[in-house]
C-alpha cells in the first residue's frame, strides 16, 4: 500500500472520529509526503496547523495511524515552505500569528459551520478555532482586527458559541461601549448612598467568568478611566488562564490613545488581522447567502459578479446589495432578476458605499473645505459660532448620512463624548426644520461627498 492510500484510509477513520468543522479546519489539506521505519512526515498548510496539531491531536494521529499500519511512527508536521528549503521553522520560538443561565450575549446565529472562508481570513478562522477547543491556554489574549464588515464580530460569536456548546465555561461577550456604561453605572448612583454592592456586581460580571470577549476596544481610547478597570480586569482574568479575546478595527501598536501597558498586554498572546475578501470569497459569500433563501437560481451569474465586483470591502454590504435587489424586484413586480434591475436598484447604493469607505476623514475634509477652516479647528475645542457649527455638521453627516456610532464619532472628533455629539445631531437636526436655507447648505455638502 503506497502512502497516498495509507493517508487517505487514514482521513477516513479520523473524519468519523471528529466534528465535521474540526476535521475540515485541521485535517482536510493535510498530507502524508514520507514514510520511513520510524518516523512519519505530514504536510500541513500553515504555521498554526503544526503547533495545534502537535499540541492536541498527535496522540489521536499516532493511535489510528498505528491501527492501520500496524506499526508506530513519531510524526513530524512541517509546512510548504520546510520541504523546499529543508530548513525547519520553530512555531514555539517565532509563535504563531452552555450548560447554565449565565448570560454570555451570544447570537447563536454566527458559527463556525457558517464562518465562509477564503484566503484572506483562513488564517483568522483556523487560530479561532484553536482558541475554542482550548480557552486560556492556546493565544492568550487573541487580539482580531480589520475594518468594519470583515467577519470579526461573526468569529467572536463562533469562539463563544462552540465553547458553550462543548464545555461548562461561562463566556461574555460585550462591547467596549457596554463595559464603559456598566462601568460608569458604579458611580451614576447617589453620592450618599454605599455602592459597594455595585461594585462587587461589576466584578463579578467580569471576573467571575472563564471567556471574556470585548468587540471595538478602540472607543476604550475616550474613557480614560475605564482603562484602569479595564487593565484590572485583564490582570485578574489572565493570571487566572482565563481566556480574553478581543477586536478593534486597528492593531494594538495603532491604538496611541490607549495606556502603554493595556497595548502591551494585548501583544502578549496572538494578534490576527482580517483582510478583504478577494473576488472568490466575495462570490462564494453571495452563494451563501442566496442559498439559505432558496433564491440561488433566480440571481443570474452576471448579477452576482456586479455585486462582487461593487463590493470589495465590506461583507456587510453584499447581504445589504442582495436584499435591495430583491425587494426591487418585487416592487416592480418583475418576474426575473436581470443586470440592468440590479444596476438600477443598486445605483444608490453603491455611491452610498463609496461615502462609507472614506468615513469620518472625508467628511471631516469636505466640511472643513466648505466653511474654510481647518482641519485642526474640526477636532478641536473651539466654541466661537464659525467652528463649532462645521464641527457639528460634521457630527451630524457622520451619525445620520454614515450610520456611524456616536462614540466613534466623538473620538475622530477630538475624543469627545457620545452625549457630546448627541446634542450636535440633535441641534443642527432642529435647525434644518426650521431654516430652509441652511438645510440647503447641509444637502450640498452632502452631495459634495457623493
Amino acid at each position: 500500500m503506497d502512502i497516498d492510500n495509507i493517508w487517505n484510509l487514514f482521513l477516513e477513520r479520523i473524519k468519523d472520529t471528529l466534528d465535521p468543522i474540526l476535521y475540515e479546519t485541521w485535517f482536510m489539506d493535510t498530507k502524508l509526503v514520507e514514510l520511513n521505519e520510524n518516523y512519519a512526515k505530514i504536510l500541513v498548510p500553515m504555521q498554526v496547523h503544526k503547533k495545534h496539531l502537535k499540541e492536541n491531536y498527535n496522540d489521536l494521529v499516532e493511535e489510528i495511524f498505528t491501527e492501520i499500519t500496524g506499526t508506530n511512527f513519531n510524526f513530524e508536521y512541517v509546512i510548504e515552505e520546510e520541504l523546499k528549503t529543508n530548513v525547519k521553522i520553530d512555531v514555539d520560538a517565532i509563535g504563531v500569528p452552555s450548560f447554565s443561565d449565565f448570560e454570555s450575549n451570544l447570537d447563536p446565529r454566527y458559527t463556525f459551520d457558517n464562518f465562509i472562508v477564503g484566503q484572506s481570513n483562513k488564517f483568522a478562522k483556523a487560530t479561532s478555532l484553536a482558541v475554542a477547543e482550548k480557552p486560556g491556554f492556546m493565544y492568550n489574549p487573541l487580539f482580531i482586527y480589520g475594518k468594519s464588515g470583515l467577519g470579526k464580530t461573526h468569529l467572536m460569536h463562533a469562539i463563544g458559541n462552540y465553547i458553550v456548546k462543548n464545555s461548562k465555561k461561562k463566556v461574555l461577550y460585550v462591547t467596549s461601549e457596554r463595559f464603559v456604561d456598566d462601568f460608569l453605572n458604579i458611580y451614576r448612583k447617589n453620592k450618599n448612598e454605599n455602592n459597594f454592592e455595585m461594585i462587587e456586581s461589576f466584578k463579578k460580571k467580569y471576573r467571575d467568568i472563564d471567556v471574556l470577549m470585548i468587540d471595538d476596544i478602540q472607543y476604550l481610547e475616550i474613557a480614560n478611566k475605564t482603562q484602569q478597570e479595564f487593565f484590572n480586569t485583564f490582570n485578574e482574568l489572565h493570571c487566572n488562564n482565563k481566556q480574553i479575546i478581543i477586536s478593534s478595527d486597528r492593531s494594538p501598536d495603532d491604538l496611541n490613545k490607549l495606556e502603554e501597558r493595556l497595548r502591551t498586554r494585548f501583544n502578549w498572546g496572538l494578534t490576527i488581522d482580517i483582510l478583504p475578501p478577494d473576488f472568490q470569497l466575495r462570490m462564494d459569500i453571495i452563494d451563501k447567502k442566496i442559498e439559505a433563501n432558496e433564491i440561488c437560481n433566480k440571481l443570474p451569474l452576471e448579477v452576482k459578479e456586479y455585486i462582487a465586483s461593487n463590493c470589495s470591502s465590506d461583507i456587510r454590504k453584499l447581504e445589504g446589495a442582495i436584499t435591495r435587489i430583491f425587494a426591487f424586484a418585487a416592487m416592480m413586480n418583475s418576474s426575473s432578476i436581470t443586470l440592468d434591475l440590479a444596476v438600477e436598484a443598486l445605483k444608490d447604493y453603491f455611491v452610498k458605499s463609496i461615502i462609507s469607505k472614506n468615513k469620518i476623514e472625508q467628511v471631516q475634509q469636505v466640511v472643513a473645505s466648505h466653511y474654510n477652516i481647518s482641519i485642526d479647528d474640526i477636532k478641536g475645542k473651539k466654541r466661537v459660532t464659525n467652528v463649532s457649527v462645521p464641527r457639528q455638521v460634521g457630527m451630524y453627516i457622520c451619525r445620520k448620512v454614515l450610520e456611524e456610532s456616536l462614540p466613534k464619532i466623538g473620538a475622530e472628533f477630538g475624543g469627545k463624548n457620545h452625549t457630546t455629539v448627541m446634542h450636535s445631531v440633535n441641534k443642527i437636526e432642529k435647525k434644518i426644520e426650521t431654516d430652509e436655507d441652511f438645510k440647503n447648505e447641509v444637502d450640498k455638502i452632502i452631495a459634495k461627498l457623493k
